[in-house]
């Protein structure tokens, strides 16, 4: 099974972004049962896009093939996205490994919605920067 995880670098040991659309990479993890059996780090193109970038980062990942994604938060455009394709999201934070280890012993809460507005993100959008 692999899962996209929104990070704030690379590898297992960067953090989970609390941001989807605008993180700066994906890890894509493939597991095997509870075991990690390997990892793909994936530049997120879509975050310097003006608008949409929730939408093009699931497409991003979806892409990848994967069953699940981990983030921090995920506003309604890209939860619509992987709604639409079946594919699960859930709330996570600290390392990719950590966030790993709960997703497979079922410790991460997956949601039934957007846990934030349209750009979340953004420099001065909803919650993603300082307001003028």
């Amino acid at each position: 099974m692999k899962i996209g995880i929104s990070a704030t670098g690379k590898g297992i040991d960067s953090h989970v972004d609390a941001r989807f659309g605008r993180c700066p990479n994906f890890v894509i993890v493939e597991l095997d049962g509870k075991e990690i059996k390997g990892v793909e780090d994936v530049e997120n193109t879509a975050n310097a896009q003006m608008g949409g970038a929730g939408i093009s980062a699931a497409q991003i990942v979806a892409d990848r093939g994967v069953k699940a994604v981990i983030t921090g938060n995920m506003g309604p455009r890209a939860f619509q996205v992987f709604s639409q394709l079946g594919i699960d999201v859930y709330q996570g934070e600290g390392t990719i490994k950590e966030a790993v280890e709960k997703f497979s012993n079922g410790e991460l809460q997956k949601v039934s919605g957007p846990t934030g507005p349209m750009g979340v993100g953004v420099p001065g959008g909803s919650r993603g920067g300082p307001q003028q």
